[in-house]
């Protein structure tokens, strides 16, 4: 897949679950954002969960992942943005590609202490929430990060349901009066879409991960930089694996 002749660079964005019209309203919502110099490729791999709605979910999302990635090399891909809040396979994958590779709940919650001293987060489910405090951790953000709240709806339920609309607003506003806090981090890349219209209303940045990872990456490609290969993020050892994942052996490095 070569560079469009009036692109200068390639991010592929990378939805881990297999709902092709979730992959649909999050590569518009990158476009949207992205340079006029930047092609962006919305992808979700062909096998794994329809949504990430828990551990499970994210660990079977990742093997997914990493082939989208191991394409996205073979095909001269710039950056990558993995468009799920809990970073699946974010660490792994950084080892397979050369360039920048952004999640959205880290370049999230990033861009929101550079515009906040405080954030809430407002995802899915209630049982997600746990993940989200992991990643919280994670990045060091437990100084800043107020709140975790959840709308306890489907992450599907997003695309078509007023109600889980409404639900999000009203966390959202929730968090502003009760958590008190200047900021939000929206908790899922299936609420990107969102974003524009909740800032207006509640006049408080409302930070989705899908344009904040895109711009990232538009950054760190554009000073050309690429992932270091000197510490932990070097490429995998070069072994045979079995079963499965026979495809992901290699002789040597990338």
């Amino acid at each position: 897949m070569e560079l469009r002749a009036d692109k200068f660079m390639k991010i592929k964005v990378i939805n881990p679950n297999t709902s092709a019209s979730m992959t649909e309203q999050i590569g518009a919502t990158a476009r949207s954002i992205a340079s006029r110099e930047t092609e962006i490729v919305a992808v979700n791999p062909d096998m794994g969960p329809v949504s990430i709605e828990g551990f499970y979910d994210e660990a079977l999302s990742v093997i997914g992942v990493l082939d989208e990635i191991r394409k996205g090399e073979a095909q001269g891909t710039d950056g990558y943005v993995i468009a799920c809040f809990g970073d699946p396979g974010l660490y792994a994958a950084r080892e397979l590609a050369r360039g920048p590779v952004i999640g959205i709940a880290e370049a999230a919650m990033r861009t929101a202490v550079l515009l906040s001293s405080e954030f809430s987060i407002v995802t899915t489910l209630a049982r997600t929430r746990i993940i989200a405090q992991h990643l919280v951790d994670r990045y060091g953000m437990n100084q800043f990060c107020r709140n975790i709240r959840s709308i306890d709806l489907p992450v599907l339920s997003i695309e078509t349901d007023t109600k889980a609309q409404t639900a999000i607003l009203e966390e959202c506003y929730r968090a502003i009066k009760v958590d008190q806090v200047g900021a939000i981090v929206l908790g899922c890349g299936g609420m990107a879409h969102l974003a524009v219209q909740l800032t207006q209303e509640l006049n408080v940045p409302v930070i989705d991960g899908v344009s904040a990872a895109v711009k990232l990456a538009e950054a760190v490609i554009s000073l050309k930089l690429k992932t270091s290969k000197a510490g932990s993020y070097a490429f995998p050892i070069a072994k045979p694996y079995t079963g499965i994942f026979q495809s992901f052996s290699s002789s040597e490095n990338p």
